[in-house]
């Protein structure tokens, strides 16, 4: 089968990453729209595997989190009009390490309690349980973090609304910090770097741009997008802060990786399941050849003639002679 050039594969990566749709960087790179479209869902799925993996044991003691809205094939309000079967609006739930900027897991749900609690179930496998959580005033965080956290500070920063005079829009107006169980320390109580990696996730991926039509069309090209964006950020991409990328702040990764290594390790993952699913297959159609005859009897349960056997002294009884 015919593969592009690691090179060329990794400048299709990073014009997606870089907040350009999938026809532009097929004008840009001059690729097919399948192949674009093909390496988008092989890089998803490699990169989300790998982060699943290697993402464990973060030394993370504080955590601020949030969701982040767009849409998948047209917006809520006109999905039951719009023709076809569409998820309409979807969050990006994401949790950010004010220290390391790592961001150690995301979700792509809905806005419900059923989400919130996959998110946080997810993420507490990766850090450690004695941390300081901070959200907004979305409800359904503190039965989530409740429940899958058991030594937690948490906290929320509520937002006030108010109306606009000129608009009549509801604005912010300020916000309230509250301590919902623990004991949180109320000076670090902010969602500062998680509203400002929301600013990070549209600038960088297309398909959360607003009025364009770049949007996603398929729920799983929009969670392989974010995938190969999350990847960039915490291993590939150095933070201004912190002249090194958030992986290795976390102690995850001993060096910045480059997009063409991004390629490589994907390579790896397809050549790795590939061998797993050959094996799987053999073993289901393999029928070990049989060692021995069907007539074969163990000799433990072959009854020896009387007069072979020299455990007897004397013939049996019912012998009879000829």
């Amino acid at each position: 089968m015919k593969k592009l050039a690691t090179q060329k594969r990794a400048a299709i990566l990073r014009c997606l990453i870089e907040g350009n749709s999938v026809r532009a960087t097929v004008r840009i790179t001059g690729a097919a729209k399948g192949t674009v479209l093909s390496l988008l869902e092989k890089a998803g799925e490699a990169c989300l595997a790998y982060q699943d993996e290697h993402l464990r044991n973060l030394p993370c003691d504080e955590l601020q989190m949030d969701e982040i809205w767009s849409f998948v094939g047209c917006r809520e309000a006109v999905k039951e009009k719009a023709s076809g079967k569409h998820p309409g609006d979807v969050w990006t739930w994401t949790a950010l390490c004010p220290k390391t900027k790592i961001i150690p897991a995301w979700r792509v749900g809905d806005r419900s309690h059923r989400t919130a609690f996959a998110f946080c179930a997810d993420l507490s496998k990766r850090v450690k349980q004695d941390l300081q959580i901070t959200t907004d005033g979305h409800p359904a965080y503190q039965w989530a973090i409740g429940a899958n956290f058991k030594r937690v500070n948490y906290a929320r920063l509520v937002k006030i609304y108010g109306k606009d005079a000129a608009t009549g829009r509801d604005v912010v107006i300020g916000s309230k910090p509250e301590a919902v169980f623990g004991n949180p320390d109320m000076s670090r109580v902010s969602t500062s770097y998680a509203e400002r990696s929301n600013l990070t996730i549209r600038m960088g991926n297309r398909r959360f741009t607003r009025l364009t039509n770049a949007f996603s069309k398929k729920l799983e090209n929009h969670r392989h997008e974010l995938a190969i964006q999350f990847m960039h950020y915490n291993f590939c991409r150095k933070h201004m802060t912190l002249k090194q990328t958030p992986a290795q702040a976390a102690g995850v990764a001993d060096h910045q990786w480059t997009l063409e290594e991004v390629i490589e390790m994907m390579d790896a993952h397809f050549e790795t399941k590939l061998t797993a699913e050959f094996a799987r297959a053999f073993d289901e159609k393999y029928t070990p050849l049989r060692t021995m005859p069907r007539s074969y009897t163990p000799a433990a349960q072959i009854e020896l003639p009387w007069y072979l056997d020299m455990s007897r002294e004397t013939p049996p009884d019912n012998l009879s002679l000829l």
